[in-house]
């Protein structure tokens, strides 16, 4: 853009001086006018000549400014729609991962590039992208540093009507059995699922690229007092590192795991991502790791490996935290998932399998060699249409999420020696599946459903062996449809049904239905 003004401003100075030397014979004198000694025909063809030709240099540049300042626009035209576009999927793919999007280890997904979709780009979103211009260009988040960093959060208004019990009210992941003279349904509304972060870049070290983001929400719990059921207490959701090189990367932090990178697409359930219990593999656990990118024609290949430490239902009294059986183990969770990825964003193209292993060690010597096989995709088999997903089987890896979890007393011995480590020897599997139809960069509509549990008959086996296992569900399920529509880049608004079906360890299942609106501003 500034050679392009550069041209415009030479050639306006170029004119000036043209019309100066082509009036110097009328007012190049002040006073009475003085005759002039007559020029030869031979000099005033010159200087015609000389006119003309820096007359047409000037057109000839003012044509190629113009013709610049097409690209740039068209380009940031493209760019600014990306750009709106990854910030409109904030909480999507996801959703439970909002609003960095996030930020996975998969590409971000299909986005606009075609003419058709930038011709969409409404007058406010121009307001919007000039803006955000004159905000880059001018200011920036005060650090030490003299490195950028942004801020970016979604505000996100939850209102909602359940039927039936549930373990949560804002979002329910598991539906109770009824009671006698248990109210049949409820209505209620929450932002505790606001979520605010930072992202920034920092210098190249050792030729990498370095950056960082951390991301909180409101969702660590209710204070006491007045507000206590719509103030949520600020919670750390994810905080990451890396440094990237042209084909290697290397990232530690608390994230989501990285054998499991899709998330449901879904704005209801944000704060516990979407499928917690119904076989998605989710909770963000502290990484250290590194990936390898291997150009393989039109696709590219990733390997990728890392040390963990799930939290195994480690004990937590007030503000002091007792060693978990994986960290008793003296080992840390080791993981390393291979895939295969296309090279085209418009049409997204990611399968991977992944494998898990975690030793643990509790209480009274116990110990446990938990493992698990991972196998996750996302691909859009024609235009407008992407199904992703994963699918899970293993032994004691059940604090990655995916299935019913038992709440723990306090100091019961019995059932950290004991039960915990018969609990974990139990087989457990489950998945998810997603189909996404992407009418436009504004309208979607997504049905998803997931399931996640442990061997029933091994079940009921181990049911008896501690109380907090008489209200653990062996099997859950959910399913999910909604519709979300983003009228700007800014803004997001989605409807959505989500029934919830529980297993006890012997009886009929629990069911409940949750019908909710959400809308959200991202910034």
């Amino acid at each position: 853009m500034s050679s392009a003004f550069t041209r415009v401003v030479s050639a306006c100075a170029r004119l000036v001086s043209i019309a100066m030397v082509a009036s110097q014979p009328v007012w190049g004198q002040s006073g009475p006018a003085q005759p002039s000694p007559p020029a030869s025909q031979t000099e005033l063809d010159a200087k015609i000549q000389a006119l003309s030709e820096s007359l047409e240099q000037t057109r000839v540049e003012l044509s190629q400014s113009r013709d610049e300042i097409k690209d740039l626009r068209s380009m940031l035209v493209q760019v600014m729609q990306k750009i709106g576009t990854n910030a409109a999927g904030l909480g999507t793919s996801g959703a439970g991962e909002a609003p960095m999007p996030t930020q996975t280890n998969e590409s971000a997904g299909s986005q606009p590039t075609s003419q058709h979709e930038v011709a969409h780009i409404t007058p406010d979103d121009w307001e919007i992208i000039n803006a955000r211009i004159e905000e880059q260009a001018q200011d920036k988040v005060e650090s030490n540093l003299k490195y950028r960093i942004r801020l970016s959060g979604i505000v996100l208004l939850n209102t909602f009507s359940e039927s039936g019990r549930v373990d949560n009210l804002d979002v329910p992941t598991l539906a109770l059995p009824h009671e006698p003279g248990d109210f049949s349904g409820n209505v209620g509304a929450s932002l505790r699922q606001s979520i605010i972060g930072l992202t920034g870049t920092g210098p190249q070290i050792l030729g990498a690229e370095t950056s960082g983001d951390v991301q909180a929400d409101f969702w660590g719990g209710l204070p006491g007092g007045y507000a206590s059921t719509t103030s949520g207490i600020l919670r750390l959701r994810t905080a990451r590192l890396r440094m990237d090189w042209s084909n290697t990367s290397l990232f530690g932090g608390l994230d989501v795991p990285f054998f499991s990178p899709n998330l449901p697409s879904t704005y209801m359930s944000v704060g516990v991502p979407g499928f917690a219990t119904a076989g998605n593999l989710w909770l963000w656990t502290p990484t250290v790791g590194a990936e390898q990118r291997i150009d393989a024609g039109k696709a590219q290949l990733r390997v990728q490996t890392g040390l963990m430490d799930p939290s195994t239902y480690g004990r937590v009294v007030a503000t002091e935290r007792f060693a978990s059986a994986n960290e008793s183990s003296r080992q840390p969770t080791y993981a390393v998932r291979l895939s295969a990825n296309g090279k085209d964003d418009r049409r997204p193209l990611a399968f991977g399998a992944s494998g898990v292993y975690s030793p643990q060690r509790y209480d009274g010597g116990a110990r446990v060699n938990a493992w698990g096989g991972v196998a996750d995709w996302r691909f859009s088999p024609v235009p407008h249409i992407e199904l992703s997903g994963e699918a899970f089987i293993g032994k004691g890896i059940d604090a990655f999420g995916g299935v019913p979890t038992p709440v723990p007393p306090a100091g019961d011995y019995n059932y950290y020696s004991v039960a915990l480590p018969a609990l974990e020897k139990l087989t457990m599997a489950g998945g998810w599946a997603q189909l996404k139809v992407k009418l436009d960069a504004k309208n979607e509509f997504n049905f998803a459903l997931g399931t996640g549990g442990r061997n029933s008959g091994e079940f009921r086996l181990v049911q008896p062996l501690d109380a907090a296992f008489s209200t653990l569900s062996p099997r859950n399920e959910m399913l999910f449809v909604n519709y979300i529509f983003r009228p700007r880049s800014d803004l997001v608004f989605s409807p959505e049904f989500r029934r919830l079906r529980t297993y006890p360890g012997s009886g009929t299942a629990s069911i409940a239905d949750q019908v909710g609106v959400a809308a959200g501003f991202i910034f």
